[in-house]
């Protein structure tokens, strides 16, 4: 079974930073396509990162990119997201994904329908 979960959200000034982790069971982030989204109040879920392991590249929305940095360490088998200089429109729900398709994010990008695990949802609050 695979579990992922998610942890290091909080409240956080405008301009600060906050680093959110995701930690996996039953899943090797190694082979697998990795990816984080966020849901604000009313709004859809949004993809703000993924990575394509093949290509190793990396992908984020133009809203967060030079912002936000996902990675992952292989021997905690633990995924994350940095995020920096944060503004009270990155408030919401984030969750990270995984799938068993390592380059997911290359060829659907930031489609959340495909992922096949996901995480519970960490609450990052950004005041202003």
């Amino acid at each position: 079974e695979v579990q992922l979960v998610e942890s290091g959200g909080g409240l956080v000034q405008a301009g600060g930073s906050l680093r959110l982790s995701c930690a996996a069971s039953g899943v090797t982030f190694d082979d697998h396509a990795i990816g984080w989204f966020r849901q604000a109040p009313g709004q859809q879920l949004e993809g703000v990162a993924c990575v394509s392991k093949s290509e190793a590249v990396t992908y984020y929305p133009d809203e967060v990119r030079g912002r936000f940095t996902i990675s992952s360490d292989s021997a905690k088998n633990t995924m994350y997201l940095q995020m920096n200089s944060l503004k009270p429109e990155d408030t919401a729900v984030y969750y990270c994904a995984a799938d068993s398709h390592p380059d997911y994010c290359s060829i659907y990008g930031f489609r959340a329908d495909g992922y096949e695990s996901w995480g519970q949802g960490t609450q990052v609050t950004v005041s202003s």
